[in-house]
């Protein structure tokens, strides 16, 4: 058995554990969505058989296809599972039973009444950085798919990115109109905002998984809270880029820089001297 099939047998038996031993339907269900995931995280859709499915969940492929009628139900399902059913396509404000959209409004919406521009992009950024990096092999899987040209990766654009420009463009829109924010597209900006948040965490996940050789290595915090500013600076307008608050906070920013600057030469001249003591 391959590394990546007993991997996904693990997963398998910690659900077993959890639901002490024989699994009712919806917790089957929930073991073979999980276990797919990694596989197909792992060797795309073409390359992932339902007998190797099966195999690795530990259940016949009768079992696959009494919870799933074809493997592309089950790709499918694995985005409702794993992505809430995204945002929704509602403008914010407006009532709605879907629970991510209710996350995101919990999240970021006291933040937009109080027009605090800032708060608002800070926290959906952390909170995308924060899923990536928790959620990695739904990330790769989304790669995966797009690259196969396999319809899940227009799911979940539909499902999920496409509605995350209309929150975000809705309220940029908003903003517009009350003079705060310069006359741009708003999906040019969100594009703009998205894409640097989710680069950052490709980079960190796919390719700069040692810390140490990250080319930029701050905590999601921290990285979070400079693209905010980046877009925020393109995109507000002279009245308001001359408010205190704003200021206030690029003093703050400047003045952490500097620690961090003179922390890291404090540690190279440590480093320097228990050389120079050696020799």
């Amino acid at each position: 058995m391959s590394r990546q099939a007993e991997a996904a047998r693990a997963d398998a038996g910690t659900v077993s554990q959890a639901s002490g031993g024989r699994m009712a339907a919806e917790e089957r269900r929930l073991q073979i969505a999980q276990v797919a995931m990694r596989l197909f995280s792992e060797r795309g859709f073409r390359g992932t058989t339902t007998k190797e499915i099966a195999q690795a969940a530990g259940v016949s492929e009768a079992i696959i296809f009494r919870h799933f009628t074809t493997k592309d139900d089950l790709y499918t399902a694995i985005i409702d599972l794993k992505s809430c059913s995204g945002f929704g396509a509602v403008a914010p404000g407006k009532e709605s039973s879907d629970p991510f959209i209710e996350t995101m409004r919990g999240l970021v919406g006291e933040a937009m009444e109080r027009r605090d521009d800032r708060e608002v992009f800070r926290r959906v950024a952390l909170a995308m950085m924060e899923h990536h990096q928790c959620d990695p092999q739904f990330l790769r899987l989304l790669l995966y798919s797009a690259l196969e040209g396999h319809q899940l990766a227009q799911i979940f654009w539909d499902k999920n990115v496409r509605v995350l420009y209309e929150f975000l463009g809705g309220y940029i829109r908003e903003r517009q109109r009350e003079g705060a924010f310069r006359e741009v597209d708003p999906f040019v900006v969100v594009r703009a905002f998205n894409g640097a948040v989710v680069h950052h965490s490709l980079n960190n996940i796919l390719w700069e998984k040692d810390p140490a050789r990250r080319i930029v290595n701050v905590p999601a915090e921290e990285a979070a809270r400079e693209f905010t500013e980046i877009l925020l600076r393109g995109i507000l307008t002279e009245t308001v880029t001359r408010a205190p608050s704003l200021k206030q906070s690029n003093a703050s920013s400047i003045r952490q820089g500097r620690q961090r600057k003179r922390a890291a030469s404090g540690n190279g001249r440590g480093a320097s001297k228990v050389k120079s003591k050696k020799k």
